[in-house]
């Protein structure tokens, strides 16, 4: 069909060249006389393959995302993919907000520039530990020993922002979960009380080393607020030194138990 289309147009101007009259190539052929003389002016342009139609694609595209845009979506998802942490496009968007990228693009903007670039793919495979050995605490009757670990930051619709603490009792396999919009101290204070009081108080609890539990950079010898409350409460703290084996184990017991 192409091929019987372009040759029309050669033929039909090669009759005009020929001196046929235009009313009489276009009554044979169904065509307009616009159609004709578009095709005699694009050959005398002289270009070699004028009997080819053009494409009318815009040259430039004045709404279109700048490529060193695109490509800070490309590197913090990869970021985010590599750091086992939620790399979706509402958490693209937010770490790009913590960047102080500008301008940040739209959540559908974002979607987009991972389609094009096929980075829409998910995990895959089971998560797998790493083989570090870990203090192994009493766990033969309820509230024995607790191991806690925060997930996130979370993302959900609105746009929502939170973190997650997960707090699984190693005897029952009874979990607790509470959200809180920051991972300051005072906040996981209150999300770990608040799991204790339905679980219990634990003779131990099991942590990895993230800031949120042992107390602040700034002041390494002070006690945090979590420290306060473990000796309050006279609960003995243990250190996980890999968070994120101690995040696989809780996932793995939360999705089994909750």
């Amino acid at each position: 069909m192409k091929d019987e289309i372009l040759q029309q147009r050669v033929l039909a101007v090669q009759r005009y060249i020929n001196g046929e009259c235009p009313e009489s190539i276009c009554a044979s052929l169904g065509r307009s006389r616009a159609w004709l003389y578009k095709w005699v002016d694009r050959h005398l342009e002289e270009d070699h393959s004028w009997w080819e139609a053009k494409s009318t694609r815009p040259l430039t595209v004045p709404n279109r995302t700048p490529e060193e845009i695109e490509e800070i979506v490309k590197l913090v998802r990869l970021s985010l993919y590599s750091g086992d942490l939620f790399y979706g496009a509402q958490a693209i968007q937010w770490k790009m907000e913590d960047l102080e990228v500008k301008p940040v693009p739209s959540l559908r903007t974002i979607n987009r520039i991972l389609s094009r670039n096929e980075l829409t793919h998910r995990r895959t495979g089971k998560y797998e530990s790493k083989g570090t050995p870990y203090p192994v605490l009493p766990s033969s009757l309820p509230n024995q020993t607790h191991q806690a670990d925060l997930v996130g930051p979370c993302y959900r619709k609105g746009p929502v922002r939170f973190y997650g603490l997960n707090v699984v009792d190693t005897a029952t396999a009874r979990c607790g979960l509470h959200s809180s919009p920051t991972k300051a101290g005072q906040d996981i204070l209150d999300g770990l009380w608040a799991i204790w009081r339905r679980l219990g108080i634990p003779n131990n609890v099991q942590v990895d080393n993230a800031l949120s539990f042992f107390g602040s950079l700034a002041h390494p010898r002070g006690m945090g607020p979590l420290i306060r409350l473990y000796l309050n409460h006279g609960v003995e703290r243990a250190c996980r030194e890999n968070a994120s084996d101690c995040a696989g184990y809780l996932q793995k017991k939360t999705a089994v138990s909750c």
